[in-house]
């Protein structure tokens, strides 16, 4: 089911987005980190959606902290990873990369599904004060809001389509009725043409009167069908 919320978004593999990075610069400058990522949890993978001061645009979910921090609908706080029970042998701590601090709040959406985190990373540990964990949320809260906004944007976009599409075929429709509708109506001219003709073909039982009656209805019928 979560899986089914990431798609619903989206989101995985799109281009670089302003209002994403611009969230990541100000998380890292209000912590006074060198990292902050949008993270989204994949199948296998983690991507990020924006990422500040590091390379790259994904990581393997299985030693990702992300992967981690969205089991809980909390801030999974990291303050020393190198003496946390639940990093000491994860290979973004103890390799080349040696993050310390690490602190996500999850990106969970209005029905309650954490796509990925908001998290903001260093290389050396560090405290947490209450405020600075809900000016984090708050930024998780923007993160959210864009993506709720390009959701709403996208699902705009395939109803103005859909509406466009039930235009056209709606013109197409009343095209055939119009159609329909000229050849019904040329359908009873065309039966008095024949029956006026039939009897022209038989002028012996005729008067001249009704001779030149039924001339005038073929004529008029002919003069009919040409402005038609």
């Amino acid at each position: 089911m979560r899986l089914h919320a990431v798609r619903r978004y989206d989101i995985l593999d799109t281009p670089p987005d302003g209002a994403f990075d611009r969230i990541t610069a100000l998380a890292a400058r209000i912590f006074n980190v060198p990292i902050a990522i949008v993270s989204i949890v994949d199948t296998d993978r983690i991507w990020f959606k924006s990422h500040f001061g590091i390379e790259g645009t994904e990581v393997s979910r299985e030693p990702g902290l992300c992967a981690s921090a969205i089991l809980q609908n909390c801030p999974y706080i990291i303050e020393d990873a190198a003496h946390d029970a639940r990093t000491l042998t994860n290979p973004l701590v103890v390799g080349e990369l040696g993050f310390r601090f690490y602190v996500a709040i999850p990106l969970t959406t209005s029905d309650g599904f954490n796509l990925g985190t908001l998290c903001v990373i260093d290389r050396k540990p560090r405290n947490l004060n209450d405020g600075e964990i809900t000016n984090l949320q708050n930024l998780a809260s923007l993160v959210i809001d864009q993506l709720e906004l390009r959701l709403n944007s996208i699902r705009a976009l395939v109803k103005l389509n859909n509406a466009k599409c039930s235009a056209e075929n709606a013109s197409l429709a009343k095209s055939d009725i119009i159609s329909n509708l000229s050849h019904e109506l040329g359908s009873p001219l065309n039966s008095m043409l024949g029956f006026a003709q039939l009897l022209q073909s038989d002028d012996s039982s005729l008067t001249t009167s009704q001779l030149f009656n039924i001339n005038q209805i073929i004529q008029a019928g002919w003069h009919q069908k040409k402005i038609d």
